[in-house]
């Protein structure tokens, strides 16, 4: 999970839908956000495949591994009047890929060997990069982190002088040290404590959440 640009100085921290439900936690059998922390179903396709620019300061960048991540994802920016961005990987995950149950599944041997969590993506950084000045980033848990595909979002953007706001989706696993770890990633920014979203969470209760930062 690091950018060659960044001279690998960085080290990387460390389901589906109705289809499939994960449970990566902690101990390596968590859970997810809306059915499992692993496999989101990538229902939208904002900014890199086309989504919405608000012209605002607000970005509102998201790797979606069910689609609870894309909900609450869109809920923030609408709240914020921000633009949505998703990152995806070159090799995208299918729904075997994203199996925690297949013990050769692509997800458990990224866990089981650190050097295969190096994912790299189509686009790492959205048009008008320089314009943000707020920048949330959202994911599912997976194994008790960030999903992994978030970290070449991460490693290969500068957040000088930007304040950054984490969030994870799970179905009852704690936001636990994915922010920090991402911050150290980061190696810049103003990183702001994270929140983690339940499955069942509402529009109106995240709206109420993002006004309450005063942004």
């Amino acid at each position: 999970m690091f950018n060659a640009g960044n001279s690998f100085r960085k080290l990387m921290g460390a389901a589906t839908d109705a289809a499939m439900l994960f449970s990566m936690g902690a101990c390596g059998a968590g859970n997810t956000d809306g059915s499992s922390e692993n496999a989101d179903s990538t229902s939208s396709q904002p900014n890199a495949r086309g989504g919405r620019q608000s012209g605002s300061h607000v970005l509102m960048a998201y790797y979606p591994a069910t689609g609870h991540t894309a909900d609450v994802a869109k809920a923030i920016a609408d709240a914020a009047n921000g633009d949505l961005f998703e990152p995806t990987p070159e090799r995208e995950y299918s729904s075997g890929d994203l199996n925690w149950n297949d013990e050769f599944s692509r997800v458990n041997g990224e866990h089981n060997d650190e050097s295969l969590r190096d994912v790299p993506l189509n686009v790492t950084s959205p048009d008008g990069w320089d314009k943000y000045d707020t920048v949330f980033i959202g994911y599912p848990i997976w194994w008790g982190g960030a999903v992994w595909p978030v970290n070449h979002f991460v490693t290969d953007n500068d957040f000088t002088g930007e304040k950054v706001i984490p969030f994870a989706t799970s179905a009852s696993s704690p936001l636990g040290s994915s922010g920090s770890d991402l911050a150290d990633m980061a190696g810049a920014g103003d990183w702001q404590d994270g929140q983690r979203f339940s499955s069942s969470v509402s529009a109106d209760e995240v709206t109420s959440w993002v006004e309450g930062l005063g942004l």
